[in-house]
């Protein structure tokens, strides 16, 4: 297996484009209930009227000339392709920091805290806080491309061995969703290198009839949250955790129906109130769908759903590495920090009044502040 890094450039054949639009003037478009909003799942005249603005307004160069304003590479481990960001800090003593995405996201999510995390002088911030940065695409995901076979564990090992590829031997990380589970795991398999971690989601810190006090309110709130996520927002999980497969005619097919099932989940999971723009840019959001549906990768990020399911809610194994949470109100759940510390060591947990599931998109003001004084005590 080759240890060369490889310098990357995002440029996308004009070919993949011109079919886009060609099966983007093609939808067969379904009939809809006028009166039913977001009840029934993505209304069908937003629909349109965003599918329209990504045929004749977004422009995909030009979000592929910012993406590529930030140095990519690639290397193989464990007999994949793994695409990453690599920001240096001009700062030399800054910290090496890992950020991992989730599904439906990508390295889209983490673009507007890179500047701030790499060089906070020129963001107002103390050299004192920088970050080498490090945003790599979970292999099955975006631009490291179909993947078969692959895991939560299996992506944490190789991060483990893209940090010591880069000659980092103290690092720090953070994790949204399915990029929480591998930071998280990266604390139980490379404990003496990864000094800490931040994390927005914790999987198995949630309250159960059986489990929750139901005299705290923040309790009750998680409950509530649990069940509308188990009986009405859940169930994409579950066909992901079930039929990835059959799911994945459907979105590497249609454009439309990928721009949907991702689009659905902005609006369900953030601090949204009529669509999902209240709370993402939509040219942010779209270039996200695009690096599902340019890579061809519905299938393959769904697999770790099918992956995963036989965890599902169980506790995470055990790690001394600190961990530090940020719990965003419009997320799909509610973590509770009891739960949390029955095998944690949680030295931060705060609650924010604002944002959701994609954090760094939503309010990278919050998530830069929080990450600065996480981990200004394991520098």
């Amino acid at each position: 297996m080759s240890t060369e890094i490889t310098p990357f450039r995002i440029d996308v054949d004009q070919g993949q484009l011109d079919d886009l639009n060609r099966r983007l003037d093609a939808t067969r478009w379904t009939d809809a209930d006028p009166g039913a909003g977001w009840r029934q799942g993505i209304p069908l005249d937003y629909t349109r009227e965003l599918a329209a603005y990504w045929r004749a307004t977004y422009d995909w160069r030009a979000q592929e000339a910012r993406l590529n304003t930030f140095p990519q590479f690639r290397t193989e481990i464990d007999r994949h392709s793994v695409h990453f960001v690599h920001v240096r800090s001009p700062e030399p003593d800054a910290l090496p920091l890992v950020l991992t995405h989730g599904w439906p996201g990508s390295i889209v999510e983490f673009l507007d805290v890179i500047g701030p995390l790499t060089d906070p002088v020129a963001h107002g911030g103390s050299a004192a806080d920088a970050f080498h940065v490090v945003v790599p695409t979970i292999p099955g995901f975006g631009l490291s491309g179909p993947a078969v076979g692959w895991s939560t564990d299996r992506a944490a090992r190789a991060w483990k061995e893209l940090m010591h590829r880069l000659g980092y031997d103290h690092y720090v990380a953070h994790g949204e969703d399915t990029g929480a589970a591998i930071s998280r795991q990266l604390a139980v398999i490379d404990a003496e290198h990864l000094a800490a971690v931040h994390l927005t989601m914790i999987a198995s810190a949630t309250v159960t009839p059986e489990t929750a006090d139901l005299d705290d309110p923040v309790e009750r709130r998680a409950l509530e949250k649990a069940a509308r996520a188990q009986y009405e927002l859940g169930a994409y999980a579950l066909l992901q955790a079930s039929r990835p497969q059959t799911l994945s005619y459907a979105l590497a097919d249609s454009p439309v129906g990928q721009l949907a099932w991702i689009v659905e989940r902005f609006k369900d999971w953030t601090d949204s109130k009529e669509v999902p723009e209240d709370a993402v840019g939509r040219d942010a959001m779209l270039t996200n769908v695009m690096i599902y549906w340019l890579n061809g990768t519905a299938g393959s990020s769904a697999r770790y759903y099918y992956e995963g399911a036989a965890t599902w809610g169980a506790p995470e194994p055990e790690t001394d590495v600190p961990v530090a949470v940020a719990v965003m109100p419009a997320d799909l759940g509610v973590p509770v920090r009891r739960m949390a510390e029955r095998n944690h060591t949680i030295v931060r947990w705060t609650e924010y009044e604002r944002g959701g599931h994609f954090a760094a998109m939503e309010v990278p003001d919050l998530v830069v502040a929080d990450l600065r004084e996480t981990f200004r005590a394991y520098r």
